[in-house]
Order: structure tokens, then sequence, then C-alpha cells
């Protein structure tokens, strides 16, 4: 490729990509996610700053890395953060503009003749039929038009020429097709007006709001008035009373403040949290402890068939969680499970595994150590073999014996290299949501609360079940908990890696 060409063709790649992403970046703009649009304005400048000039050559190979991680690392976490200081919720789903709208849209039926009507297919497109329900007026068949995306559409209807129409459109379809005919306006031969009022009825309908210039609805049916509160994200009516649907507002620090002021959802919250500081470290510990104790006898070299004991203790690891989630589900199942039955008839007793909050939390330890040790103790066995045997001939000359040399050597030089998996292990058990999900949902739940919560939640389940399940669908709350759990697991990984620090120098 000449020289001159490629000095040309590079510049003009840049200005094209440029102008592709900034159409994108304007349409995801227009749709209200601004800060989306911002993390995607600013990665679009920067890459086609490092990809443009000399000065930042080293740069292009980290820049893939970088940018995916700025819009799917850096971007939920900034989302998740705006969101708590909202309202967000399945109340106040919308924007105000976009609730607004909706009440403008809504009517009421006025006086006027009802009309019974059927879509019938004519070349590719529909004609609505409507016929005179008490038979006064005469027929009145609509023009050809397509059925499209739902939005206001206004059509004129004239006196049937033939009662001969085409096919009639199946009520499955009629159901499918009902957010567009809801937006159709009928415009009658006499001037009226008719909209749908039902699955197979139009009639004469009104706007049940009119928009103010000072942003307040009225109702023309009772003349009262509807004002906006930007405190509550409700339009109220003079009593106060709130009128759904809500809007999204900003409310500043009340999440945060909420959590750790208001009784009813601190007192629930703080029990979620020791909970998820015991289950995570428990966890660790566990796994550690089992994988350790099996990495060392499997190096045991006079053992026999050790081949096929690491086949078969690394199994679980193998199997997909969710499958051995649900597989213990139904082992510990109160009435049928296989535990149970074993345990009735060695000793008598049937342990209400789900019911019990000891039991349930026992039985997710029980199941998480199942899950995790192997992969503990495939990494110890890897670290063991790297430990030199003379440490161990030396030992053994001294008159050392097994115990010995676990303490004294092999866990020392183990737990050094293993400490910062074992600071990602309570970090992952920290946020273990599929888990609890899955093994027990949260329950036994706690009893009055302001917010459903589980005795055997941890806080990302919690979360979950806040913003999406049980208690109107709170994602601001939920989003601010999650900002709050987020600088916790922070927090506490940095610590460890600095208490780890400490006691690395001290031994120097």
């Amino acid at each position: 490729m000449p020289d001159a060409l490629k000095r040309f063709l590079q510049p003009a790649l840049m200005i094209l990509l440029g102008l592709v992403g900034l159409y994108f970046i304007t349409a995801i703009y227009a749709t209200g996610e601004s800060l989306l649009a911002g993390v995607m304005l600013v990665t679009l400048a920067a890459f086609i700053w490092i990809y443009s000039s000399p000065k930042t050559y080293a740069y292009r190979y980290l820049f893939p890395g970088i940018g995916a991680a700025l819009i799917f690392v850096v971007f939920p976490m900034l989302y998740t953060v705006r969101i708590g200081f909202t309202n967000y919720s399945s109340k106040n789903l919308l924007t105000f503009k976009r609730a607004t709208n909706y009440l403008l849209e809504e009517t009421y039926r006025a006086e006027g003749p009802t009309y019974t009507s059927t879509l019938h297919a004519e070349d590719g497109k529909w004609r609505l039929r409507l016929e005179d329900a008490e038979g006064v007026s005469a027929t009145l068949v609509t023009e050809p038009f397509l059925i499209g995306p739902p939005k206001p559409w206004t059509i004129r209807a004239e006196p049937a020429a033939t009662p001969v129409m085409g096919e009639e459109m199946t009520l499955k379809d009629l159901i499918d097709h009902q957010l567009f005919l809801k937006g159709l306006v009928v415009l009658l031969p006499n001037g009226g007006q008719v909209r749908m009022t039902g699955l197979r009825e139009f009639a004469s309908a009104r706007a049940l709001y009119t928009l103010n210039k000072d942003g307040s609805l009225t109702n023309n049916q009772d003349q009262s008035r509807l004002n906006p509160n930007f405190k509550t994200g409700f339009y109220e009516t003079a009593g106060g009373e709130a009128v759904d649907p809500g809007f999204q507002v900003d409310i500043g620090w009340k999440h945060y403040v909420d959590i750790f002021t208001d009784e009813a959802l601190r007192e629930p919250l703080w029990k979620i949290f020791i909970w998820t500081l015991v289950f995570s470290s428990l966890t660790v510990v566990f796994c550690t402890s089992l994988g350790m104790v099996l990495a060392v006898l499997l190096n045991w070299e006079n053992l026999r068939f050790r081949s096929v004991y690491r086949l078969v203790l690394f199994l679980p690891y193998a199997i997909p969680g969710f499958i051995s989630i649900l597989v213990f589900k139904g082992l510990f199942n109160n009435n049928s499970g296989e535990i149970n039955l074993v345990l009735s008839t060695l000793f008598g007793v049937k342990p209400t595994w789900f019911s019990d909050p000891f039991l349930a939390k026992t039985m997710i330890l029980i199941v998480n150590t199942w899950l995790g040790f192997p992969y503990m103790m495939i990494v110890c066995m890897g670290l063991i073999k790297a430990i030199p045997n003379d440490l161990y001939e030396a030992s053994a000359v001294a008159g050392a014996g097994p115990l010995t040399n676990f303490f004294r050597i092999t866990m020392p030089l183990v737990l050094k290299p293993l400490t910062p998996l074992l600071i990602s292990s309570f970090a992952f058990n920290f946020n273990n949501f599929v888990l609890i999900s899955l093994l027990t949902g949260g329950l036994p739940d706690f009893l009055n609360t302001a917010t459903p919560a589980g005795t055997t939640d941890i806080l990302v389940s919690y979360t979950y079940r806040m913003a999406f399940q049980d208690s109107g669908q709170k994602f601001g709350l939920g989003a601010a908990i999650s900002t709050v759990v987020f600088l916790l697991v922070a927090a506490i990984s940095i610590i460890q890696i600095r208490a780890t620090r400490i006691a690395e120098d001290t031994k120097r």
C-alpha cells in the first residue's frame, strides 16, 4: 500500500469511526441513559486519541482491556451508586416525562354510541369493522392500515360499502396487538371520535387528564387537580393521595441514612452482615483445612490407589455447582431426604434442616465445604510438591513425627503462597449468591422486619430479594446496600492484605 494512501486512510477511518460512535452515543443519550453515554463518550475519545497519536503507541495493546473494564466494570459500579441516591422502585419506575405522558394517555368513557369491533385482513393490511351495538347507526369500516409498534394513530371510518370482508383476526393475535389498537383513534363520519375501550369494543372516549401550564394535571371528569411531588415521586391529589405510576426523583443520602438508623431495617441487616462474615470465614477455614489434610494424605508415597482417590475426591469440583446444590437440597429434605431417612433409622431423629435457623446454616456450610474442598486440595497438592524433601529428611533425622512435620514444615510453607487465594476465596463466598438462592432461598425468615429478610441470607441474597422479589422491588435501596457491601468487601480485603504483609515483615 503506498505511503500517501496509508497516511490518508488511517485518519479517514478514525473520523468515520468517531462519527459512527457519536451517532450511537447520541441515540443512547436520547433514551435517557446519560451516564452510559458519558462512559462511552470517554471511551471513544480515549480510543481515537490512543490509536491516532504516535506518543501513545505503547498503550494500544492495553486499551482493549481498559476499554472493556470501563464499560463492563466501571459503568455498572457507577450506575449502581447512582441508583442508590434515587427512589427507583417498582412503584417509581418511570421518568417524570414518561409518567406524565402515561397519565395524559389515559381515557374515560364519554357519552356516545358503543361499537362492536372486529379486524379483517385485506391485501396484507387490516380494516377495522365497527357495528353499532344498539343497531341505530350504519356499520362503519376504516381505511386499510398496517399494524406496527404502539403509537398514537388516527384513522377515518366510512359506512361499509359491502358486508363481505376478509378473514377476521384471531383472538390471540388481537391480544398481541392490543397496545397498538389502544393508541388508535377512529374519526367517525359525524366528526366524533371513538377509542378502544374493550378487547372487541370501541366507544366514545376522552382524555382523562389535561396538562396545565404550571405542570399540574386537571381531571376532566371531576375537575380536580394532580400536582407533581418531587420529594415522593408521585402525582398527588389535593388531599395528598398518591396516583400511580410514580416517577424517579433524587432523594440524596436517604437510603444510606435508613440503612444505619432505621431499626426495622438495621437490625436484620446487622444480623445478616455478621452471618455473612461467619459464613465466608468458616467456609475458607473448612475448605482449606480439609483440602490441605487430604492433599498431605494423597502425597503419601506408600498409599495405594492414590490416583483413584484423587479422581474420586476431585469429582465434586468437576460437577457443575448448581447440580450439586440441587442434589443436596433433595438429600436434606425434611420428610423424604436420604440423610433424614438414615438418621431416623440409626438414631430416631429427623432434623428440620430448612426450618431451624441453626440447622439451615449448618447445612449451608456442609454443602459449601463439599463444593470447595477439591479445589483447595489440588492447589495444596501442587504447593506440597514444591517443598524441598531435604526439610523432611532433616526432620526425620531429628526424630520428628508426621504431626510435627505437618505443623512445622508443611502448613507454614503452604499457607504463605496460599494466602492470596484464601483472600479471594473469602471475597467470593462473601457474595456466594448461587448457593443461598438455590439451597434455602434465604429462609427461614426473620419476624417483624421492614423488608423480608432470611436468617440464612447473606448480604448479596438479601439485596437481591429486596431489589427483585419480596418487598416492592426497591431498586434504589438495593443499590445502596450493594454499594455498602462493595465497600465492606474492599475494606476487609485491604485489611487482610495489609495484615499479611505485616506478618511477613515481622517474620523477616
